[in-house]
């Protein structure tokens, strides 16, 4: 089946380490430092990243990893992807200007790592199984399926004059036709731009146009907790505004007809008329396979580009063993394409893997608050990604939403886009996983291309705390800096989150400005990635995210992260969630202002749990880190893939109302002006008091 692409002679070469690399043995042989494998607590890896680690375990292959990473990148790049060009130098990074390259002279196509190497062993076998909004209503997709689909909508693009680097945005609902979508650029080696199909047309316009994207993908309608939104109709009022696009591909998602303009073709249409072929594009290593737009707290959205090898190998690895993920699994990953989340463990990690990966279209508590638990029965889920905001809402409802259905197909449980608090952890563990299940907490960022920092539950015997992501996956090498840039040595310590050695999963630039790149991530501290987040290293040497630096209060000369008072709000029961920020004081110099969400049964009794709040606050850290401020809110402003966005909050809580900036991004801009509101009633009582 793989053969009528025409491509099988290119890409099927040996899979042996390639040249310019240290050569290996058949298998490596690691020094043993008289300390047994049984002593380490893990286990030798079943299933290695290369065939030459047999017998190592994770903490051997970690060891590995950090002192000789050349030769331990070059081994797994050469077995887990198929290259049609082998790579002749491993690295070539520098991180104090952001040089950062991977697999130098190798050629490879990430539709056929994903596809065609899965369809040439089992084309039947379930790539995709499309969760729709309305439960039980799922589609399979096979991976015979999938590549058809992807070389007719490649085959589309290339009738549109799309080639090699053009850029294409894609503003789509979670389906198959939006995944086809992406692999459909990658097969012609066009760059795509996912843009989450819940943005403004603004938001979307600015996004095109910093591309300068030549063509756009989209949907007539999507369909989301039992709500229509009009897709096409933001795409038309975005690309008034963005000449560079020529061409507009339109999916039907549902039957609503929709008007079509000079700029349009009916996607489906187009692709019934073209080759279900469509020979790959053989792409240098470090050519551009995506960009992906992060909004910072000021200034124009980031472009943050990836590219082919380094990403897809990072997406592959970080896939398999941060979540144990074995042939054969169901990988349920709740996020939407449109988030780096999506782009690793929805669709890129997985089906580099030949896995069966979960689209999940619809919302945690449509029609009802079980549905996630539902759609686990039902598809046998045995990974289940999810984010903590999504926990912390349904700790608001009775648990018989969750037991009453069978999760006994779960074996991984995964937490993602902030750090979850104790509370949340609690609860995902004890009722969802039965205290069975492994509870991953993972710490990355777009940037970053895949899990950093995770417990890794496939480490036999390995311990796994509470709301810490613990652990620096293969190649990550963790360092806390000082305020004076220093590096800070020992456990027990806190500071300022780095990276000090290049990994291949890592984002090579801004589109367009480089000098950004480098300013933002590698000038701060010279010689180290920053992350932007502080981190906190236990006694025993694990990691634990205490959140943004720019979330860190000074209160009297004691630092404090908002996160750390967040978590012990958030134990208390009537409180689902909570976002604390930092505001001025004329002697302290900062104090902490709460936004709190209680439930609804207790809204009557505001005085009592706030007082209750500030003696867990007192008990939990210390009396100088209770909140000078409570403000009662009926939700908080999230991003539409559940990041609280604390830079507005941060605004009204220090009346800065006329400079919010972009809110854009938000699930629901609405509530914006609900929590102004109430902050003016909160001043009012103040001053009458």
């Amino acid at each position: 089946m793989a053969a009528r692409c025409g491509w099988r002679s290119v890409y099927f070469l040996p899979l042996c380490y390639r040249a310019g690399a240290a050569p290996l043995r058949r298998r490596w042989e690691l020094p043993n430092h008289g300390v047994s494998s049984q002593n380490r607590g893990n286990r030798h890896i079943s299933s290695p990243p290369s065939p030459a680690f047999a017998g190592a375990t994770y903490t051997e292959l970690r060891e590995l990893c950090a002192r000789e990473p050349d030769t331990f990148w070059g081994s797994v790049a050469s077995h887990r992807l198929t290259w049609s060009s082998s790579f002749q130098q491993v690295s070539d990074c520098d991180l104090n200007t952001g040089k950062i390259r991977w697999f130098l002279g190798g050629k490879l196509n990430v539709s056929v790592n994903c596809l065609d190497v899965h369809v040439a062993k089992d084309p039947e076998k379930v790539a995709l199984i499309w969760e729709k909004d309305e439960p039980g209503t799922e589609e399979r997709v096979t991976y015979r399926e999938l590549l058809e689909m992807t070389c007719r909508l490649a085959n589309t693009l290339k009738h549109h004059g799309v080639g090699r680097g053009d850029r294409v945005a894609i503003y789509m609902p979670v389906s198959p036709i939006a995944v086809a979508a992406m692999l459909a650029c990658t097969r012609i080696g066009a760059v795509h731009t996912v843009v989450f199909a819940g943005f403004s047309s603004e938001a979307l316009a600015g996004r095109i146009q910093d591309a300068q994207c030549k063509a756009v993908v989209t949907c007539n309608q999507g369909v989301r907790g039992g709500r229509l939104i009009n897709l096409k109709a933001t795409v038309d009022a975005a690309v008034k505004s963005c000449p560079s696009v020529q061409s507009v591909l339109v999916a039907q998602r549902t039957n609503h007809s929709t008007p079509m303009g000079k700029l349009d073709t009916p996607l489906e249409e187009a692709m019934s008329k073209e080759s279900a072929e469509c020979a790959p594009e053989p792409m240098d290593s470090e050519d551009m396979l995506f960009m992906l737009y992060t909004s910072g707290s000021t200034g124009k959205p980031k472009g943050i580009v990836h590219t082919q090898a380094g990403y897809l190998l990072y997406a592959s690895l970080t896939h398999q063993y941060v979540f144990d993920y074995s042939p054969g699994d169901v990988f349920g990953c709740v996020a939407d394409i449109g988030w780096i989340t999506g782009h690793s463990y929805v669709v890129y990690g997985p089906l580099s893997n030949g896995a069966t990966t979960v689209l999940f279209e619809s919302t945690p508590v449509y029609p009802d608050p079980g549905r996630y638990w539902e759609t686990v029965e039902r598809l046998k889920i045995n990974q289940f990604y999810g984010a903590p905001t999504a926990i912390r809402l349904l700790l608001k409802y009775d648990e018989n939403w969750v037991k009453k259905y069978d999760r006994s197909s779960l074996k991984t449980l995964g937490s993602v886009g902030e750090p979850i608090n104790n509370e949340a952890w609690e609860w995902f563990y004890n009722v969802v996983g039965d205290r069975r299940c492994p509870l991953v907490d993972t710490w990355w960022q777009t940037e970053t291309g895949g899990v950093c920092i995770a417990p890794h539950p496939a480490e036999e015997g390995a311990e796994i705390r509470p709301a810490m992501a613990m652990r620096p996956f293969f190649g990550i090498q963790l360092a806390l800096m000082d305020e004076k840039g220093k590096t800070i040595t020992g456990n027990d310590v806190s500071g300022a989150l780095c990276i000090s050695k290049p990994w291949p999963g890592m984002a090579r630039t801004i589109f367009g400005d480089h000098q950004r790149f480098v300013e933002a991530y590698f000038k701060p501290y010279p010689g180290h990635y920053f992350t932007g987040d502080g981190a906190y290293r236990s006694k025993d040497g694990y990691y634990q995210i205490t959140g943004r630096m720019d979330d860190v209060i000074n209160i009297s000369g004691h630092r404090l992260g908002t996160a750390e008072i967040e978590d012990a709000l958030d134990e208390h029961p009537d409180v689902p969630e909570t976002a604390v920020v930092g505001v001025s004081h004329d002697i302290k110099g900062e104090v902490a202002f709460a936004f709190v969400v209680l439930k609804e049964n207790v809204s009557e009794q505001q005085g009592k749990v706030i007082e209750e709040l500030k003696k867990l606050v007192a008990t939990k850290i210390a009396k100088y880190a209770v909140p000078d401020h409570f403000l009662v809110v009926k939700r908080l402003p999230k991003t539409r893939s559940g990041k609280i966005m604390r830079r507005i909050l941060r605004k009204v809580a220090m009346e800065q109302t006329d400079s919010l900036g972009d809110v854009s991004t938000l699930d629901d801009p609405s509530v914006v002006m609900e929590i102004i509101e109430e902050h003016q009633r909160y001043k009012s009582r103040l001053a009458k008091a």
